[in-house]
């Protein structure tokens, strides 16, 4: 079995909502609306083209899980599963996008995802309304060989 591992560091907002049924994404942008349903944290020190270069390999592979593990303290946490895909592009600058589908844009780190945003722990999601809160979001790709 293959193992990659890398980290983002996120900040919470008091716009997080957390109720995007098919995805959830983390951006680098400084700012977020109401309508960011989507979005979990907001000025993460890395998106999608900035991971690791042995993680973003990995995960290019079909058979490839993704595990992302989303720390705000010690004890509230969630973990989602993904897949990675051959057509993964991990080329966008601002954001990385995980999604319930197997839709791939330039942003998308994994696919066919057991969680959107609407499922992650909503203690969770609570503590990241406090624009001050820091997220860890750890991400690891698996390749069994």
């Amino acid at each position: 079995m293959r193992v990659a591992v890398d980290v983002v560091k996120a900040h919470g907002h008091p716009n997080i909502t957390a109720l995007h049924e098919t995805t959830f994404e983390v951006t680098k942008d400084s700012y977020l609306t109401r309508h960011g349903d989507c979005i979990v944290g907001i000025k993460a020190d890395k998106s999608v083209s900035d991971l690791d270069d042995e993680l973003k390999e990995l995960i290019r592979n079909d058979d490839a899980l993704i595990i992302l593990i989303f720390l705000v303290s010690d004890n509230v946490y969630d973990v989602v599963v993904a897949h990675g895909s051959r057509k993964l592009l991990l080329s966008d600058n601002r954001k990385l996008i995980v999604r319930r589908s197997s839709y791939v844009c330039p942003a998308t780190l994994g696919i066919k995802s057991n969680k959107a945003a609407i499922d992650l722990n909503r203690e969770l999601v609570k503590l990241l309304r406090d624009g001050n809160v820091e997220l860890d979001v750890i991400i690891l790709g698996v390749l069994p060989e």
